[in-house]
């Protein structure tokens, strides 16, 4: 079905990681012989959740899968993208902003990758499932902050168990209500 000698890189801050993600990445698995989820470890932007805990959380999701690898990075992604063999990188699409986001980001890939045309790295957009469009890390982070500070918040919780995984909610609930986040 997937093209047999290609390699996805779908990076990201997955902070945390949402059905969205996950989506994007199931489909994106479906295009290639092997994906491999990065979790990018940015110093100088702060996150809710380490990468240790995101990359257990990607674990978590991706358990039956075996051709969908895990891994994590910092510093440049055209650089990690050439390390891992990457054919091509794995953007997920939500709106037609980030269409122009990250068709600048891919314009970025490509002209920092290889020296030779055949090279250059490409980057894969899949359009997120109509259901998930409207998730996104930051409003998850942003909704927990509110849901689980000072009271419990039931349709809050409950919209957050279809943004995600019952671990990553226990998970904000935590940080929350311990007053980490």
């Amino acid at each position: 079905m997937g093209c047999h000698r290609m390699t996805l890189l779908y990076p990201g801050s997955f902070d945390p990681v949402t059905y969205g993600h996950i989506d994007i990445a199931l489909r994106g698995a479906k295009l290639a012989s092997r994906l491999i989820v990065s979790v990018v470890a940015n110093p100088n932007k702060s996150s809710l959740f380490s990468v240790e805990e995101r990359m257990r959380f990607l674990r978590e999701a991706f358990q039956n899968h075996a051709h969908i690898e895990m891994d994590s990075f910092s510093g440049l992604l055209a650089e990690y993208a050439a390390i891992k063999g990457a054919t091509a990188i794995l953007r997920g699409l939500r709106t037609a902003a980030d269409f122009e986001t990250e068709s600048r980001y891919a314009a970025y890939n490509r002209m920092l990758s290889a020296k030779e045309d055949s090279e250059k790295i490409d980057t894969v957009f899949i359009a997120a499932s109509p259901k998930l469009s409207h998730v996104s890390s930051s409003i998850v982070r942003e909704a927990a902050a509110h849901i689980y500070v000072g009271h419990a918040f039931e349709p809050g919780d409950i919209a957050l168990a279809a943004m995600v995984m019952p671990s990553v909610r226990m998970a904000l609930r935590n940080k929350y209500v311990k007053g980490k986040g």
